[in-house]
């Protein structure tokens, strides 16, 4: 999913993010919100593969997750990060305390915030809504990946799951739950 976008048509405008840093979640990771089973908040993540996964959390944030697996098996890769490519005025309109670029959408909360995504759009078809969608992108040839474990979790800290483009300053400065590892 690095290097690809996500495109969000609201309110007239469009709004457009290169995605820079994620974070994978699988069924059977105690940090997933599937590794319980289905229940009705979790049940989007065992939709479809291309469904937008919704959930608000902390009673303040909205993130936003992308259904990875076969129908069926509850995984979903949170979009952590993404740089503002376009409708960036609008993104600022909206997210007022923002003062920088680095600073819009380098986290999740911030980035559902910048392009009003929530509960609202959870299980959205990001394959074939035109108004939230993804497109193909890709790493240029002077960029590389790099790996760490996830942020903001208590369990399975250990899993390097956290994939970003190095060097990007666009990734959001969340701290990895432990020491860092190399891909």
């Amino acid at each position: 999913m690095l290097g690809g976008y996500l495109v969000r048509e609201h309110n007239g405008i469009t709004l457009v993010g290169r995605i820079v840093e994620t974070e994978a979640y699988l069924q059977n990771d105690p940090a997933c919100h599937a590794s319980r089973g289905m229940t009705e908040r979790t049940r989007v993540m065992f939709g479809q593969p291309g469904l937008g996964y919704i959930y608000f959390t902390y009673g303040m944030h909205h993130c936003f997750n992308i259904v990875t697996n076969d129908e069926g098996i509850g995984e979903a890769v949170l979009i952590r990060a993404l740089e503002p490519i376009k409708g960036t005025e609008a993104m600022y309109a909206i997210r007022e305390k923002a003062k920088r670029d680095t600073d819009l959408l380098s986290g999740p909360g911030k980035l559902c915030q910048a392009f009003s995504l929530t509960r609202s759009e959870n299980g959205v078809d990001l394959i074939e809504s035109d108004l939230i969608f993804l497109e193909q992108g890709k790493l240029t040839k002077s960029e590389a990946v790099d790996v760490t474990s996830r942020v903001g979790i208590t369990v399975a800290v250990d899993k390097p799951w956290r994939f970003f483009i190095k060097g990007n300053p666009f990734v959001s400065k969340g701290r990895p739950s432990s020491k860092e590892t190399a891909p």
